[in-house]
């Protein structure tokens, strides 16, 4: 009985420290990684202040066309794997203020919906993320990328759509801030997503797919640049 009771003591102590373990890795420290590759390629290749910097998850940082897409422009990606908004308001410090960009893109918020987070949690991660921004770079302008239709997610359609919905008040409240509303533009005359703009996961664009963001996001950033 004893050495029984023993065991289950120790089983339950493994099962603990692997819960432990697994929480810490959901939290924002799994990024470092990314972090400090962002930290080494400016340390190699300094990049000037007062640009246009582009983060927020997977979707961004995926975007590997960027810089030929805007020529002309001082765009810089420091998107980073699936990330959350607050995981980017927790890096904020090492990948947003370095750079005193005059103007930030943000796409976040879906992950965020797709792990459970309700609407309003989300939002109120984004109005933090804007104010940890703005206690340091008050005049920086902060454009938020609406939350863009998928397959994968589009049972979450509601969920998203009331998140774009919210943004775009929040976003109106405030001169610096802005909403650029790729939803639409990614959908089909069925009103549904476009099917061939995204690879096999269903969930991330091919290069139709940045097309229109490109479209989209380049029509914005012209009359913003003025």
């Amino acid at each position: 009985m004893r050495r029984s009771l023993r065991h289950y003591a120790v089983v339950l102590a493994l099962l603990l420290a692997a819960a432990h373990g697994a929480a810490a890795q959901e939290g924002p420290e799994r990024w470092e990684d990314d972090i400090r590759a962002f930290e080494a390629a400016d340390a190699a290749h300094p990049v000037a202040r007062g640009g246009i910097l582009f983060t927020g998850s997977s979707s961004i940082r995926l975007w590997t066309s960027l810089a030929r897409d805007f020529p002309g422009l001082p765009v810089i990606n420091r998107g980073f794997g699936g990330s959350q908004i607050h995981e980017v308001t927790h890096f904020a410090p090492r990948v947003v203020r370095p750079y005193a960009p005059r103007l930030i893109v943000l796409y976040a918020g879906t992950n965020d919906i797709a792990n459970g987070k309700p609407v309003d949690r989300a939002v109120a991660d984004v109005e933090a993320f804007v104010a940890a921004v703005h206690a340091t770079l008050p005049n920086t302008r902060i454009a938020f990328i609406s939350a863009a239709p998928n397959p994968a997610r589009w049972h979450l359609r509601q969920e998203m759509q009331e998140f774009n919905r919210r943004v775009r008040a929040y976003a109106a409240s405030d001169p610096r801030l802005a909403f650029i509303d790729v939803w639409p533009h990614m959908l089909g005359a069925d009103g549904l997503p476009k099917p061939g703009i995204f690879v096999e996961d269903r969930l991330h664009m091919n290069e139709r797919g940045y097309a229109i963001w490109r479209e989209v996001v380049g029509r914005f950033l012209a009359e913003a640049d003025r």
